[in-house]
């Protein structure tokens, strides 16, 4: 047999073994899936893109219900691009598709310096994205935006 292809209890030995190598203790989640801490960076990210939506949506939400709105890890550059790496995008709506406002994750974190940070970044750039699709200033979209969080 391979040992790759262990059968029955030697299987079960074996990975029990690998678990517990150089007696580092068992190997796995510190904590259950359901708790905050469990949450991947991207997850966290994406709740408070979320959050921050919810809480523009309070105040514009007639004007925002038709917009789409999106995260993705990275955005899509040619060859040949120069100058900075967007933070985020409106994209227009073509048909029947939706306008959409992508925030760029990677991008955001790199420029971000911590958690509040990146909270004030996200907050920021979605209040600088609406503003420009209703042609409105950003202080009008939301009173605090640009103003450090107390």
């Amino acid at each position: 047999m391979g040992r790759g292809n262990l059968g029955g209890v030697r299987s079960r030995v074996a990975r029990v073994r690998r678990r517990d190598r150089h007696g580092r203790g068992l190997r796995g989640p510190l904590t259950p899936p359901e708790t905050p801490l469990s949450r991947s960076r991207a997850e966290r990210f994406d709740d408070l893109v979320r959050d921050e939506v919810r809480r523009l949506g309070r105040r514009w939400g007639r004007e925002l219900a038709t917009v789409e709105f999106a995260v993705e890890d990275v955005p899509e550059v040619g060859p040949g691009f120069e100058g900075p790496v967007p933070l985020g995008e409106t994209l227009p709506g073509e048909g029947d598709e939706p306008v959409r406002i992508v925030i760029y994750r990677r991008p955001v974190e790199a420029r971000a310096s911590g958690e509040r940070d990146t909270s004030r970044l996200v907050r920021d750039l979605l209040v600088e994205e609406v503003a420009d699709l209703l042609g409105l200033s950003p202080e009008s979209v939301d009173p605090s935006y640009d103003s450090p969080d107390e």
